[in-house]
């Protein structure tokens, strides 16, 4: 995996998500993309039980990648990342007096994979309790492992198909010192997922079915 960014696309004035994200494929093939299959990527809410010292409970954030589809991702609110594989789901059945699985909270994004030359891209419906919620695009150049190096190369690809909607460059490259993305087991990828799927769990929109 190369250096990956993932950002929102707001849906076209007067459009449904469904419209939205056919009018960005339609896009993707005019400039010569070619599809590719699918992905999934999901995340599932967790809270903690114990409270002790009156310290607030944490959430415990469970993904996965259909680009990985034998590994899980655990993320802590403000802490750690966890890599681990599929059976991770099970442990936290057994968990259940320590994590409490947030109901009505799972988010899902599902869509089509295109390939135009070096970049790899994912155009995905976000849905939430099986209503709309959004869009996301995920934009993979896939030869090069350092942000600073493609950034402007990668702006200039999703200007291509996105126009004014082509994000900055994602928070999660300028923390690191290094400068150097994390492709080996995508945390990095999923945790712009995860920033994604809590801005819009934030957004106060009417219910709407995906279709």
């Amino acid at each position: 995996m190369g250096v990956t960014c993932v950002c929102p696309v707001p849906v076209a004035e007067g459009k449904s998500v469904q419209q939205t994200v056919d009018i960005l494929h339609k896009k993707l093939e005019q400039l010569g993309a070619v599809k590719q299959g699918s992905f999934c990527v999901d995340c599932e809410t967790y809270q903690s039980t114990g409270n002790t010292g009156g310290q607030p409970s944490k959430l415990l954030y469970v993904m996965h990648n259909s680009e990985v589809p034998l590994s899980c991702m655990a993320l802590f609110e403000g802490g750690p990342c966890l890599t681990a594989d599929a059976n991770f789901d099970v442990l936290m059945v057994k968990l259940k007096s320590h994590f409490q699985n947030a109901k009505g909270h799972k988010v899902e994004c599902r869509g089509s994979r295109y390939r135009y030359c070096d970049f790899l891209i994912k155009v995905g419906a976000v849905t939430m309790s099986s209503s709309a919620r959004g869009i996301s695009v995920e934009v993979e150049y896939c030869p090069c492992v350092v942000p600073g190096d493609c950034w402007n190369l990668m702006r200039e690809f999703m200007q291509s198909f996105l126009g004014n909607n082509v994000p900055e460059l994602p928070t999660v490259f300028a923390a690191k010192p290094e400068g150097l993305f994390a492709p080996a087991d995508c945390v990095d990828t999923m945790t712009q997922y995860l920033e994604l799927f809590n801005k819009l769990r934030k957004l106060q929109i009417p219910p709407s079915n995906v279709r």
